[in-house]
């Protein structure tokens, strides 16, 4: 009980601290200067500055925020009547992409948080990590610079901060015995207010679900959190253990500690719109951050002496350096931005998780229940909130869909696999690779290289036996889907030129890269496999989709085509961590290449995706990115 009350009890302080005195509205309220100056307050940005204002009491942090504060509800969770809610819709964008051409002119939805906490406040609350294979390819990726940086971002370099970043609380023994979690307390250990735990509570056909997969003989896997995780993976949510509301950056790494933090402020609603070097001299840092008011419109200019950090996310940091001068020249050029810093990989490289799942019936009776068409009913509703209002929390309300998700290597997926990573190698050797790239790539040789060296990479995963290539989250009701989790097209994220402060143009140019529906086509060859299973036969499972008629190849990429899920949110790897020579924008010390005292600390860096949701990956690269910047500042108070 102590350990509940305690742990309840800063939970209900960190909220109640939201509205606090060092929350400014006008920049007016702000301080002459900076040490730091942070634009966009998400994930990765609010835990650099939690951990900045800790470290350095006597320097100055500043968050320029987008959005406001906002309640943020979990998926499944009061006032959030339905699986597919994502909280308050004023929390974050909600725009719509041009029509992807190979996949029939299709448009993807773009989400992303607006929020003090970015998308932790509305994302679907999944807390897992990438695989060690992931994390090691990032360093092959940087290689041969990375071999002597002193920053690695290899899995060892990265897991000490995934272990860091988050307090896992492990579920009662009553909970374990109904459910049958498993988990390795080894892979946590961290003691910050950023929480993860398991729910108590899971739909009825969630047992079903597992036993379906286990007759295929995908092994149950006891945690796959420590870089291996082929298999059934239970994975947590970013859920508080004792209240199961969502627990988010805007909590934890600014209403739990701001209160006693004098040196930590928070800019909300205003838009970073550029950073302005003087004389365009890029050598010459930090830059100025100007600022723009969304209640007036009115610009300001706000200084840092020490650094700026961009960490609006992987679709709009991009779109402030196009703003300042800093990008692709071609496209600058045409827009009629002055070229302060031609970096052609900034808004480049774009890439999401997509792919197209299956549906049944059953037409065997089944004991399935609870099943969320039961929150249609207004008793079992009602009970459901009482339930969600006790301590600890339990029932419907503390579960975001489902807790399980399958990932496996595509050598387990299908016999292809070699002919599939032999096709990636040999768009490589002919030269056919940047012909599936954006017209403005092909005039970059720093691109093209820099994309054949991630196939090479890819390649090598696609023939690894501990190398996810799907995920399929189990979801409850009468459907699946099969993720592509290292996809080979290319997007980019583009300002809108006509309206320069509104939302970008983010071309997903989904299926670009033909062997992507070489991929899409195993996996759902392999989630068809299920039909067969005698768990499936026992309940009387009958296809519904992509149905009878979808038996050939060609049938089903067709079928593909039309179901395909563009983007589970996860958008990244538009600043990319990589050498500039190879389209790279930042360093492994995260500093954009050529621009002096700038850095960027989102998801854009990442340089290919991981297997696995990014919030988690957000927060231990926030984590990493502090530690990097703490160092080095660090050493240079000591030196002065």
């Amino acid at each position: 009980m102590v350990r509940w009350g305690f742990i309840l009890a800063c939970f209900a302080n960190a909220a109640s601290a939201l509205p606090a005195a060092s929350i400014r509205r006008q920049v007016s309220q702000l301080r002459s200067n900076y040490d730091f100056i942070i634009a966009g307050g998400g994930t990765s940005g609010l835990t650099v500055a939690d951990r900045l204002t800790e470290a350095f009491p006597n320097r100055t942090v500043l968050v320029i925020e987008y959005g406001e504060i906002e309640y943020a509800p979990g998926v499944f969770d009061p006032p959030s009547t339905s699986l597919s809610g994502f909280g308050n819709s004023a929390g974050y964008f909600l725009f719509q992409s041009p029509p992807v051409p190979d996949v029939k002119n299709r448009t993807a939805l773009v989400l992303a948080g607006k929020a003090v906490g970015g998308s932790s406040t509305v994302n679907g609350m999944f807390f897992d990590r990438g695989s060690q294979t992931d994390h090691d390819a990032w360093s092959a990726l940087g290689s041969p610079q990375v071999d002597a940086a002193k920053d690695k971002w290899n899995w060892a370099s990265i897991y000490p901060y995934f272990k860091k970043s988050v307090t896992f609380t492990a579920p009662s023994s009553a909970v374990v015995e109904e459910h049958g979690y498993t988990w390795d307390d080894v892979a946590y250990g961290g003691s910050t207010p950023i929480y993860s735990s398991f729910p108590p509570f899971l739909w009825g056909d969630h047992r079903a679900l597992r036993e379906i997969w286990s007759d295929l003989d995908i092994p149950a896997v006891q945690e796959c959190a420590d870089g291996d995780k082929n298999g059934m993976c239970w994975i947590p949510y970013s859920a508080h253990p004792v209240t199961f509301r969502r627990s988010h950056a805007g909590l934890g790494h600014y209403a739990a500690v701001n209160t006693t933090r004098s040196n930590y402020d928070l800019l909300v609603k205003h838009q970073v719109t550029r950073v302005i070097y003087s004389d365009g001299n890029t050598e010459s840092g930090p830059p100025i951050v100007e600022v723009r008011s969304l209640d007036d419109d009115r610009l300001f200019n706000v200084t840092a002496t020490a650094e700026v950090i961009l960490s609006a996310g992987a679709i709009h940091t991009p779109t402030i350096l196009q703003r300042s001068g800093i990008g692709p020249a071609s496209f600058l050029n045409s827009a009629d931005i002055p070229v302060v810093l031609d970096l052609p990989g900034v808004g480049s490289n774009f890439q999401d998780h997509s792919g197209a799942g299956i549906s049944w019936n059953w037409t065997t009776p089944g004991n399935f229940s609870p099943q969320p068409s039961d929150m249609e009913d207004p008793a079992f509703a009602a009970a459901a909130l009482a339930e969600f209002n006790e301590t600890p929390a339990r029932g419907p309300y503390t579960i975001a869909g489902s807790s399980t998700a399958i990932f496996l290597p595509l050598a387990n997926i299908t016999d292809d696999y070699q002919s599939i990573a032999d096709s990636i190698r040999a768009m490589v050797a002919d030269g056919s690779a940047a012909s599936y790239l954006p017209a403005d790539y092909r005039a970059e040789p720093a691109m093209i290289q820099g994309y054949e060296k991630q196939l090479s990479v890819l390649a090598d995963l696609s023939e690894k036996s501990d190398a996810p290539s799907m995920e399929t989250p189990f979801a409850t009701g009468t459907s699946i889907h099969a993720i592509s989790l290292h996809p080979l097209s290319r997007g980019t994220v583009r300002l809108n030129t006509g309206r320069p402060l509104s939302q970008p143009i983010i071309d997903y140019r989904t299926g670009s890269n033909p062997v992507d529906f070489d991929i899409y086509l195993a996996h759902i060859k392999f989630l068809r496999r299920l039909f067969n299973t005698t768990t499936m036969q026992r309940f009387g499972a009958v296809e519904v989709t992509p149905g009878a008629r979808a038996q050939s190849d060609a049938a089903l990429v067709d079928y593909i085509k039309d179901d395909l899920t563009f983007s589970f949110m996860h958008p990244c790897c538009t600043t990319a961590m990589m050498p500039e020579d190879d389209g790279g924008v930042v360093g492994t010390d995260l500093k954009v290449h050529g621009a002096a005292g700038l850095r960027i600390v989102d998801m854009g860096v990442l340089p290919i995706l991981p297997s696995a949701h990014l919030s988690a990956t957000a927060y231990a690269v926030g984590e990493k990115a502090a530690d990097i910047i703490i160092g080095e500042w660090s050493m240079s108070t000591a030196s002065a």
